[in-house]
This record gives C-alpha cells, structure tokens and sequence, in this order.
C-alpha cells in the first residue's frame, strides 16, 4: 500500500502548472508576442485619450508583462538598471545625452529652414508642461518596456546573440510596437519616415543601454527627444 507521501507528491505532480514546462526563453517570446498581439488590437479598436493610452493602456501591456514574466522567473537581475541608487547619475547622463540631440536637432531645423531662433517662453506655457508630461509617460513604460526588460532579457537568456544581433532585435521589437500607430496616424511617404525615425531612435537608445545599464537615462532622453520633435519639427 503506497505511503501518503508518495501520493501527495504524485497529486503535485498532476498539478504543476503548464507554465513551468517552458523554458525561460520560450516564456519570453510569449510574452512579448501576446502582448504585441494585445497592443495591436487596442491600438486598432479602441480610441481613447493620449493620457489613459500613456497611464492605463501602456500599464496594461507593458507593465503587466514585465510582472507576469518577473514573477514567474524570479530573475532580480532584469530590474537592476533601475534600482533607486541609480536615479541621480542616470538623469545626469540623460541630461547630457539629451542635451547633444536637442542643440544637433535645432540646427539641423534650422539649416533646413524649418526653424528660427527666437526667444520664446516656453516654460510658462501650461501645454508646455502637460505635454512634457504626457512624452514622460511614454519614456517611462516605453523605456522599462524594450530596454529594461526586452533588452535585458535579451542579454541574459539569449547567449548566443552578440551585441549587433542584440540591439538590433530590441530595435525590431520597438519598431512592431510602434508601426500600427503609424498606419493609423499617417499616410504614403510619412509612414516610412516615420518607420525609419523611430528605427534609428530605437537603436541610438538600445546602444545608450548598452553602455550605461540605467534605464533613468533612457527615460529622460527618450523624454526630450519627445519634446524637440514637437517643438522644433
């Protein structure tokens, strides 16, 4: 007659979650997919305004995935770019880099045409603030999203990609995100500038990662970068 321990450990085995069968990788590449898949749906069927997409739409399918996978897989090491000690250096950095793109991009407007210098209160302008906002929104879960974690787990888990193969997967996964909004939002030759901006945005953030393992960084320059297209283009 079988003990009672032999039967308990028969009864866990029989329910063992599905979930653990798969491997680290194969779980991430479902959750990317499923969340892509989602992301597409609500991007074509729903209409809401900028800030619920920003704060719940973005909560939903960028956040939710980060915790279902980190609770799942228990690895500490996706979340260290952002630990609290890293806050000061990594806005710094931003700051830094941000301040390269914004000066680049005025003068490649204004050389162009399409900008002047003149002295303008942006500061004092309520829309100004309420649009800093919103694009601080987007760098957040944008930023955690396919740098802190799609890029992080690339590294971790997919050994066998080198540092090419690896910024640009995290740049392909950005650009599938981002190329329904871009049908939606633009027609004929604007969709595929819009396709190549982001790609090359994409990949300038990936390699900045790469370098500075500080998601507070990608945060504020993907921010600003934000900022200077609506204000300057």
């Amino acid at each position: 007659m079988p003990s009672s321990k032999s039967k308990k450990s028969k009864s866990r085995k029989k329910t063992t979650p599905v979930v653990a069968s798969l491997n680290n990788q194969q779980l991430f590449m479902a959750i990317v997919g499923i969340s892509l898949l989602m992301w597409i749906l609500y991007r074509s069927l729903f209409n809401f305004s900028v800030l619920f997409d920003e704060t719940i739409g973005k909560a939903m399918f960028m956040g939710l995935p980060i915790w279902m996978y980190l609770s799942i897989v228990q690895d500490k090491r996706i979340i260290k770019s952002g630990v609290f000690n890293l806050t000061k250096k990594g806005l710094l950095k931003g700051l830094f880099y941000s301040g390269i793109f914004g000066f680049t991009a005025i003068i490649f407007a204004y050389l162009q045409g399409k900008s002047e210098v003149v002295k303008v209160n942006l500061f004092l302008s309520d829309k100004f603030w309420w649009e800093f906002f919103l694009s601080m929104l987007t760098a957040f879960w944008e930023s955690i999203f396919f740098f802190g974690f799609v890029q992080s787990v690339l590294g971790f888990e997919f050994k066998n990609l080198d540092l090419f193969q690896r910024v640009l997967f995290t740049a392909m996964i950005f650009l599938l995100f981002h190329i329904p909004n871009s049908i939606l939002r633009f027609s004929g030759v604007a969709i595929g500038q819009q396709i190549w901006l982001m790609m090359m945005f994409a990949l300038g953030q990936a390699l900045v990662f790469e370098v500075e393992k500080n998601i507070y960084t990608l945060i504020l320059i993907h921010s600003f970068w934000g900022m200077v297209l609506l204000i300057h283009f």
